[in-house]
């Protein structure tokens, strides 16, 4: 027992991944007895060996203007193949749902003439955009990517805590965090057989050529950046040069007769399908801002015509809105006729008067969160916010209630982390991402697990302090010995193109 991993105590009142009580999980049969057998130096000087290659490769995160390497936890989040299959299903069922309801809002509207949502509930969310109204994507697909927030709570049930539809980014650390992980800890890797993840930039390449516009045979994709100044600057390269396509910034495209072109050293070239990493805000000088330099002018009229396709659609964020997403589970209902595989956190709708006053009663039990917040900015937990904060947050709740969602405590899962030369208990959450092609909602197995690494944090962002852990799903639900052999994943390669996370991770 003395070792790290042996004198490691699971929290109380808190499902951890690893232990149940002092007993090790199913999952983590295997880890638990290699773990036991290493120094303590040992597993803290692959920590290190991971921080050093990080930081020499460039995947970094932005804190108050200052450059970090991308903490990535040796220990990693193993998951079992019957819980991923739950969490699995759960995902293509939600993304399948709201992309039937992202058609009916750009659409016909059916779903609020049949009172499922009120209609004052998209008109007044922010990413609400009329002037998407009507445009029909080739293949009928507006979230291409996806990445679905995901909590365990103390009864050990992943719940949904938000969907992420506009712009999600994190999958490039997923990929990146498994090679670091396979450099790692090769001993622990050869005792598993884990779902691969390197497939993922072929994944996400067919399901853009699958959304090209009708008539394109061979068509151009290219990954539209903001430019290296980008929080997720990283991501955008590693992904456009790993499925082979152009980076490509706001100078380097035009609209020309009725489609996109691309200015190339080869020449002017037409482009099918760009794969945004911009704002709608940003997108296109002539509809949004006028003072964007980022977006390309007439990009939606290409779009409309049916020139171009802009993945993910202008106008998703609306399903982002976490007020929205309070009503996820009836909209899954209406167009699927089935009940949700995986549950929400409770919520409390404050535009209603009832759940308003039970909540302002109850401020400092409770998380408030705006709600077209992300990277956890804006998040006010009750119980360790001060008496200023708390009467600053009411005043603002009562001046705009449909801005403000509230929800209980969750107390996330936690995973044994390196903090120092010590293991200790820390929270965690998961963004499983999918990826629809327009025949299937392809879900990758893992996702980017975050980790709160102050003692006692509940809010997983790198903005906030935040790292990750690698995910392991594993191919059978019986851990507890070792496989005939490791699955083998190809190497990624990356290069040093600089990169920080605070956008949304």
């Amino acid at each position: 027992m003395d070792s790290l991993v042996g004198r490691y105590r699971a929290p109380e009142g808190v499902y951890d991944e690893m232990f149940d009580g002092q007993r090790p999980r199913p999952a983590y049969q295997a880890a638990y007895r290699l773990m036991q057998t290493m120094t303590d130096d040992g597993l803290v000087e692959r920590a290190e060996y991971v921080r050093s290659t990080y930081l020499d490769q460039g995947v970094t995160f932005d804190v108050g203007g200052v450059e970090h390497p991308f903490p990535l936890d040796v220990v990693p989040r193993i998951i079992l193949a019957h819980e991923w299959q739950t969490i699995e299903a759960g995902v293509q069922q939600r993304v399948t749902a709201l992309e039937a309801f992202l058609s009916d809002v750009y659409g016909k509207g059916e779903v609020f003439k049949d009172g499922v949502i009120p209609r004052k509930v998209i008109t007044t969310s922010r990413h609400f955009h009329r002037v998407a109204h009507g445009i029909q994507p080739a293949n009928g697909v507006r979230i291409h990517v996806s990445g679905t927030d995901l909590v365990r709570g103390a009864d050990g049930t992943f719940r949904v805590l938000e969907d992420n539809v506009r712009i999600p980014s994190g999958v490039s650390y997923v990929m990146t965090n498994r090679r670091a992980m396979s450099a790692a800890y090769p001993e622990l890797m050869s005792l598993h057989q884990l779902r691969p993840v390197h497939d993922y930039p072929q994944m996400l390449l067919d399901a853009l050529r699958a959304a090209a516009p009708k008539g394109a045979h061979e068509p151009n994709v290219v990954v539209l950046t903001p430019g290296v100044y980008n929080s997720a600057y990283f991501e955008h390269a590693l992904l456009a040069r790993m499925m082979g396509v152009e980076l490509v910034e706001a100078g380097d495209l035009y609209c020309e007769g009725g489609q996109v072109k691309a200015r190339t050293t080869r020449g002017s070239q037409t482009v099918h399908v760009i794969y945004r990493r911009i704002d709608d805000d940003f997108l296109d000088p002539m509809h949004f801002r006028s003072d964007s330099l980022l977006g390309v002018g007439g990009l939606l009229s290409v779009a409309r015509a049916g020139n171009v396709t802009i993945a993910n659609s202008v106008g998703n964020g609306v399903a982002d809105d976490k007020l929205v997403c309070t009503y996820v589970p009836d909209l899954i209902r209406y167009y699927l006729s089935a009940e949700p595989i995986l549950p929400g956190v409770q919520t409390w709708r404050l535009e209603n008067p009832a759940d308003l006053a039970e909540v302002l009663d109850r401020l400092d039990e409770l998380v408030i969160k705006p709600v077209d917040g992300s990277g956890g900015k804006g998040v006010v937990i009750g119980p360790q916010a001060s008496a200023a904060e708390l009467a600053t947050l009411r005043a603002q709740v009562l001046a705009d209630p449909r801005t403000w969602i509230a929800q209980p405590v969750v107390q996330l899962s936690t995973v044994p982390t390196i903090v120092g030369h010590d293991l200790r208990p820390r929270h965690v959450d998961l963004r499983p991402f999918a990826v629809n092609d327009g025949e299937q909602v392809k879900v990758l197995p893992g996702g980017l697990t975050r980790v709160a690494l102050k003692e006692g944090q509940l809010i997983v962002n790198s903005s906030q302090g935040g790292g990750s852990k690698d995910t392991w799903v594993l191919v059978d639900s019986d851990a507890g010995a070792a496989p005939p052999g490791p699955q083998v994943e190809r190497g990624i390669q990356v290069s040093a193109v600089g990169a920080s996370l605070s956008e949304v991770i």
